[in-house]
C-alpha cells in the first residue's frame, strides 16, 4: 500500500499522503486493514517528511545512475527501503533489503534486483559504520 502510493505519486506529481488516504478510503471494509494502512501511513509520511535526504542518501550511492534515469518503481522501492534502513529500527536491514529486492526482482527491470541489492547494502553498511 505504501509502495503503491510512493509510486503513483512520483508518476502522477501528486501528494503520497493524499493518494494513500484515497486507497484506505476504499479499502475500509477489508480485515485488519487498521494495521496496514498505519504501517503504510508511518512509511509514507516518513518518505514525504524526509524525501530531499532519502533522495540524497540514494543519488550519492547510485554510482552512474541519476535518480531520474531509474525506473519509477525502483525509485519507489528504493525510497521505502532506505527509509526503513535508516529510520526504522524495527525493521532489520536485511530484512528491509530482502523485501527490496524480491519487489524489484518481479516488477522492475532484469538488472534492477542486483541494482537495489548493492545500493541498499552499500547505505546499510555506512550506517552500520558509524
Amino acid at each position: 500500500m505504501a509502495l503503491d502510493a510512493i509510486f503513483a505519486a512520483d508518476m502522477r506529481k501528486q501528494n503520497p499522503v493524499d493518494l494513500l488516504e484515497a486507497t484506505a478510503l476504499e479499502q475500509v471494509d477489508r480485515q485488519n486493514q487498521a494495521e496496514i494502512v498505519g504501517y503504510a501511513s508511518e512509511i509514507v509520511s516518513g518518505i514525504t517528511e524526509l524525501h530531499a535526504e532519502i533522495d540524497e542518501r540514494i543519488a550519492s550511492f547510485s554510482h552512474k545512475w541519476s535518480i531520474d534515469r531509474m525506473p519509477a518503481v525502483d525509485r519507489a522501492i528504493l525510497r521505502v527501503a532506505v527509509w526503513e534502513i535508516l529510520f526504522n529500527e524495527q525493521v532489520p536491514d536485511p530484512v528491509a533489503i530482502s523485501e527490496a529486492v524480491e519487489l524489484a526482482k518481479e516488477y522492475s527491470t532484469e538488472e534492477s534486483g542486483l541494482f537495489v541489492n548493492g545500493l541498499l547494502s552499500a547505505i546499510s553498511n555506512t550506517k552500520a559504520a558509524k
